[in-house]
């Protein structure tokens, strides 16, 4: 009997072995768990969302972006009709100093005759003993230029006159653009 209690006995301290064994080997495993936990975490990255959200997201984008578009392409359309407007009337007033060079030509040799003119009357006049006055020859000189000066500003005026007009007609034949659009 006594050697059938010692071999439980054996067998019971061997299984005790065993066991703290197992515990000691299940302590090093369980040791390390926070760590492999935070390890182990999954991470999204990306987030899946329904197709609905995506839609109203998108139209709400565009709701936004839209109105900052349109204003910014009626600023460049607005602009360009600026420069349309000012290179209208840098033609005009080419147009207006392209007149007032050939009338200066032409008007040169307009008035030489005049002048020569004035000069034989003079003459005839110094031979028949009335000589014109100097103050008359500069009254005379006087109106001349005025008339020049005049004839300047009515060209001029003819000339805004028919710019004015053809920016009336451009401007009345935009909106009428954006109601064909």
């Amino acid at each position: 009997m006594a050697s059938s209690l010692e071999g439980c006995v054996s067998s019971l301290r061997s299984s005790m072995q065993l066991l703290d064994s197992s515990i000691s080997i299940l302590d090093n495993g369980v040791n390390d768990f926070p760590r492999l936990s935070k390890v182990l975490q999954t991470t999204r990255h990306f987030e899946l969302i329904s197709e609905p959200d995506l839609h109203s997201a998108q139209s709400a984008l565009l709701s936004e972006i839209r109105p900052e578009v349109e204003s910014l392409l009626q600023r460049v359309s607005n602009y360009l009709d600026k420069l349309e407007r000012r290179e209208q009337s840098l033609i005009a007033k080419c147009d207006l100093n392209e007149g007032r060079l050939s009338r200066d030509s032409t008007g040169a040799s307009a008035f030489r005759p005049s002048s020569r003119s004035s000069e034989a009357k003079r003459a005839g006049a110094e031979e028949g003993g009335k000589a014109m006055s100097a103050l008359q020859e500069m009254k005379y000189k006087q109106l001349r230029q005025k008339k020049q000066r005049l004839s300047y500003a009515v060209e001029t005026l003819e000339l805004q006159a028919k710019q004015r007009e053809r920016q009336l007609r451009m401007s009345m034949a935009a909106p009428q653009q954006f109601l064909d659009d």
